[in-house]
């Protein structure tokens, strides 16, 4: 077995992300590869919409912008770019950058993979009475968007081809890292611990600084917010790797952080679902190997799928949210009485034009804890009003729009904030999951021009998930103390759809059993009750001393679709950890928790 190594830099989480990240990379970062994450469902309508209006459009501008100042040094370095920056127009993205590189001076070798947009077909998809996945809804009438997930080989198809620099649509988030690996070590399509790790990898890089200590439970422990050092992988060839960052940055990467990461945004750990293996992560181990540098081993995959999961967006009515300051004795009080009154007064209105009621409101007074339901305890004279609401009626909406500003001269003292002016009135744009069966969806990849072979895995594998160990609860016993849920676990959240996902690591394995003891499928749903219309389930990860939760129809419709204050369910984890948890008082005095 060789002992090369193979490192990988992510230069971006979203499409958005600081452009100042590519050039940390390729000044400290000395890595064989640099990869892009720009890609969400809403962003795939974005481009698609942008597209419709001008045909151009539909990439990432940022990715190109982003390397204009670096082709040289990314030439002179032989470093290698995957980026899933082409959006609903891959040719276009490649189109101009090549037009950039070539002002520039510098030659390079493109490819493009192709066969992600399914919008074309979706009349023929909606013939075949296909149904949302998790729903059961029927299939939309006026689809934006529509784009299935690619794996990775396509990728490493480009790459055995000569590319110099991939341009994707939609793919795994993971597979811009898996795809390299798969080229430079010969990885087979059934080389499933290897794709599982290799995968994981892709994971924990994807969100940029986010594995590497931003957003971390122990915010105080992470230095230099303000240069945070984008994630690397050093990864072997058989897939175990080192997580790290680039040097002399802010951040840290420690097992807590990049266990977060790592439960950001699955679901059951034994059965993660990528396009090109089901991963087990839940033996995977994370292991202190110096400053700033995590082991990764233990993920094993279980076979493949034949299908992809195809994610399509569509209009569904009209959304508006407006938020107002209030800062007055009863803060708290008067905004939900402003509320009321905006409310009414618009529903009267709304009779008067025959246009009917709201379909969905929402009103959080931020700063008394409404995300937090009935375990709200804030006193507080200063609160922002936030008022989300739906109509199937652009008109009524322009109406709502209208009644906020007057609020303040006919209501409560101390209103304030219409900074922004009127709200917004903007379409709501729901989420249509489904799945596509592999040998049905053409994918082709392009490199300068030119259609390379590429072939693809489509039949299903499906391997048996070792049995977990026994995980049992563990009661704290007659002398026992309540603490924190915070000085047990570290915690992190995230969203898929309308399903919020909650991730608990254990900051000792012998936390384990009273977290899972006191932290049960009843605990959370009752803990968000105010949110959480679905089931909750839970999920072990004993490599990592840790839980999976999955709150389903928690989210309000999720992502765009929401008006809640937090659609992604990003504070979810957080909150969940203010919850307390019994122990026995030993165990606290031991390491010293406090009640």
């Amino acid at each position: 077995m060789s002992d090369r190594i193979i490192r990988i830099g992510c230069a971006s989480g979203f499409w958005g992300d600081t452009p100042e990240a590519v050039g940390q990379l390729l000044t400290k970062g000395k890595i064989d590869y640099l990869v892009f994450d720009y890609l969400a469902e809403v962003t795939m309508s974005l481009m698609a919409r942008a597209r419709a209006k001008e045909p151009e459009a539909g990439f990432a501008p940022d990715f190109v912008k982003a390397l204009i100042p670096w082709l040289g040094e990314i030439k002179r370095q032989g470093i290698k770019v995957v980026a899933n920056a082409g959006g609903v127009n891959p040719r276009g993205c490649r189109d101009a950058l090549a037009k950039a590189a070539a002002a520039a001076g510098v030659d390079l070798s493109i490819g493009v993979v192709l066969g992600d947009d399914l919008l074309d077909r979706a009349d023929e998809i909606r013939a075949r009475g296909v149904t949302e996945m998790f729903s059961g809804a029927p299939f939309p009438q006026d689809v934006w968007s529509m784009n299935a997930y690619l794996g990775a080989r396509p990728i490493a198809a480009a790459l055995d081809a000569g590319a110099e620099v991939i341009i994707t649509g939609r793919c795994a988030d993971s597979a811009v890292a898996l795809g390299p690996l798969m080229h430079e070590f010969g990885w087979g399509d059934e080389d499933w611990d290897r794709l599982s790790q290799g995968s994981l990898a892709g994971h924990l890089i994807e969100c940029g600084p986010q594995g590497t200590g931003g957003n971390f439970t122990d915010w105080r422990d992470v230095p230099g917010w303000d240069d945070m050092g984008m994630p690397i992988v050093e990864v072997s060839p058989d897939g175990s790797f080192i997580m790290t960052k680039t040097p002399e940055t802010g951040g840290l990467v420690v097992p807590g952080s990049v266990g977060e990461q790592m439960l950001y945004e699955i679901g059951d750990p034994q059965n993660y679902i990528l396009p090109d293996v089901i991963c087990d992560w839940s033996g995977v181990t994370l292991t202190q190997a110096g400053p700033d540098r995590v082991l990764v081993k233990g993920a094993k995959g279980r076979g493949r799928t034949s299908s992809y999961k195809v994610s399509a967006t569509y209009a569904d009515g009209w959304r508006s949210i407006a938020t107002l300051t209030l800062a007055a004795i009863d803060a708290p009080a008067k905004a939900e009485r402003v509320a009321e009154a905006i409310l009414t007064r618009c529903r009267r209105l709304f009779r008067g034009k025959n246009l009917g009621d709201f379909r969905e409101v929402s009103v959080e007074v931020l700063g008394a804890e409404a995300s937090y339901g009935a375990n709200a305890r804030a006193q507080t004279r200063e609160v922002v009003l936030k008022i989300g609401v739906i109509h199937d009626d652009r008109r009524a909406l322009n109406i709502f729009a209208g009644e906020i500003a007057p609020m303040a001269i006919s209501t409560a003292q101390g209103l304030t904030g219409f900074f922004a002016g009127r709200p917004k009135v903007q379409p709501v744009v729901r989420l249509f999951s489904f799945l596509q069966e592999k040998a049905d969806t053409p994918v082709t990849v392009e490199v300068d021009g030119r259609q390379v072979p590429v072939k693809l895995a489509t039949d299903a594998v499906t391997l048996p998930a070792a049995p977990l160990p026994a995980r049992p609860a563990a009661a704290p016993g007659p002398r026992a103390m309540n603490v924190k849920l915070a000085a047990l676990a570290w915690g992190r959240s995230g969203d898929k759809g309308d399903i919020a996902n909650i991730g608990l690591l254990a900051r000792k394995p012998d936390y384990l059993p009273y977290i899972r003891a006191a932290v049960t499928e009843d605990a959370v749903k009752a803990y968000f009750a105010h949110f959480c219309k679905g089931r909750v389930e839970r999920f072990d990860l004993p490599g990592s001393h840790a839980l999976n939760f999955l709150l389903h129809e928690a989210l309000g419709g999720g992502g765009i679709a929401s008006v809640r204050i937090d659609p992604q369910g990003k504070g979810y984890a957080q909150m969940l950890l203010d919850m307390e948890v019994p122990i026995p008082e030993e165990l606290a005095q031991r390491d010293r928790l406090a009640a």
